[in-house]
């Protein structure tokens, strides 16, 4: 997200943020309410933003978009119209990517804008791009 933050700041652009979140209240095993599930999904994006702003003078306007269902269609429907995409990869193993797919790359095969796929890291990031799940507009 840092890079998504430096990039709507040169281009000044606001930045969208989505976290897509799952709710299926016959599948759930947690006593949860769809509005439960959304008000998580909102905290979570602002403890993401809180952490990658923190000690930042500037930030461009931020649009969180906590969106229920499948990261991946999520991702792609909130990027219809934006001027980029930005996904970040995770260290999931090979074998999980094939049994399960890859968000990254049914964003980078669907979406209709240019999508920025950034390596999973440290949090550290080197300002180039790279390879999966937040969407900057």
């Amino acid at each position: 997200m840092q890079w998504a933050l430096d990039e709507a700041l040169r281009r000044s652009v606001p930045l969208h943020v989505v976290n897509a979140y799952a709710y299926e209240p016959l599948a759930d095993w947690t006593m949860t309410t769809e509005q439960e599930a959304r008000v998580r999904s909102e905290e979570l994006i602002d403890e993401a933003l809180s952490t990658v702003s923190a000690g930042r003078p500037n930030l461009p306007e931020v649009v969180r978009l906590p969106v229920r269902g499948p990261a991946a269609q999520a991702l792609e429907e909130a990027a219809r119209g934006a001027a980029m995409l930005v996904v970040a990869s995770h260290s999931g193993s090979r074998l999980r990517q094939v049994v399960l797919g890859s968000t990254s790359m049914h964003c980078v095969r669907h979406a209709t804008v240019p999508v920025v796929v950034l390596p999973a890291g440290d949090g550290h990031h080197t300002g180039e791009p790279a390879t999966n799940e937040e969407a900057a507009r």
